[in-house]
């Protein structure tokens, strides 16, 4: 979790959480799910096109975690495939729309597909990082890796909201925080570990920290040269510099440093700059172009 300052971040100190270096293999699904609650919060911070712009932070910390980072590199076609990273976005981004806007059956399929992915991606960690040793086996089913992607785009998304959109107060983010929770549930995380409160997700998120569970790898490194940088840059050139400088400017300082990315005091200034340009953008920008067709239909 971090808190900007001044155009700069730092990570939040909290109550440590428990990670040991292997991983514990996934539990059979109960035969009855929870029902995936979809509130007013959800669904206004997720009709918002220009929320976007956390994603690549999310992905980067996921990525910070070895075992995520080890699934991605061996199990992606981000290499191969110069259009991968789009199509898997654009993937992404239909799942999130179908599990906040959708009715049940969509709903429902979009877990399917997403758990259908899931139970393909399994191998073993290459080389030791942070807590975890070499050979340390990995399954994007483990309740654990679930609540680290989950946590870091519970801390990503509203985040950029806050700064681009509308100020969020606490009562928001735990509302945020609890309405996501049957979503992690569903896709395999334990329901006890699931942060429910704005508070809760700072000390697991604080505590994943602090127990060495985020360590940047190889593996890492090059994915997140492939989200900032991927293959159509040239095309894109503007969103491509401003996904980075967003990105960039939003990761927690240790986590940036870690990856060993290039941040001078004037990347800093264009950042601070940038981000009220963006919330002035999306301030004279018309709802038809500013939210998602799946969220104006719900009106």
């Amino acid at each position: 979790m971090i808190e900007r300052a001044g155009g700069s971040s730092r990570l939040a100190s909290s109550a440590a959480a428990d990670c040991d270096s292997g991983v514990r293999r996934p539990q059979t699904q109960p035969c009855a799910e929870p029902q995936v609650n979809r509130g007013a919060i959800t669904r206004r911070i997720n009709a918002e096109r220009i929320v976007l712009a956390g994603w690549s932070r999310a992905i980067l910390l996921q990525l910070a975690h070895p075992l995520v980072a080890a699934g991605v590199d061996d199990h992606s076609t981000f290499r191969e495939r110069p259009w991968s990273f789009v199509t898997r976005l654009h993937h992404t981004v239909r799942a999130m729309l179908a599990l906040t806007f959708a009715d049940d059956a969509g709903r429902e399929q979009a877990l399917d597909g997403i758990r259908t992915i899931h139970r393909r991606v399994n191998g073993t960690l290459p080389e030791g990082a942070g807590r975890f040793r070499a050979g340390t086996p990995y399954s994007a089913e483990d309740p654990e890796l679930v609540l680290w992607v989950h946590a870091t785009l519970l801390d990503s998304i509203p985040f950029v909201y806050d700064l681009t959109v509308a100020p969020l107060g606490i009562a928001d983010r735990d509302a945020y925080c609890e309405e996501a929770a049957s979503v992690a549930i569903a896709l395999g995380a334990r329901a006890d570990d699931v942060p429910r409160s704005w508070a809760a997700l700072r000390t697991y998120v604080a505590g994943q920290y602090a127990n060495g569970c985020i360590a940047v790898t190889p593996q890492a490194r090059r994915v997140a040269r492939l989200v900032l940088r991927p293959a159509m840059a040239p095309l894109i050139a503007p969103a491509a510099w401003m996904n980075r400088i967003v990105t960039l400017g939003l990761l927690p300082p240790p986590v940036r440093e870690q990856y060993g990315f290039d941040w001078r005091p004037r990347d800093a200034r264009t950042f601070d700059r940038l981000i009220p340009a963006l919330r002035r953008l999306r301030s004279i920008t018309p709802e038809w172009l500013a939210l998602w067709p799946e969220a104006r239909r719900r009106g």
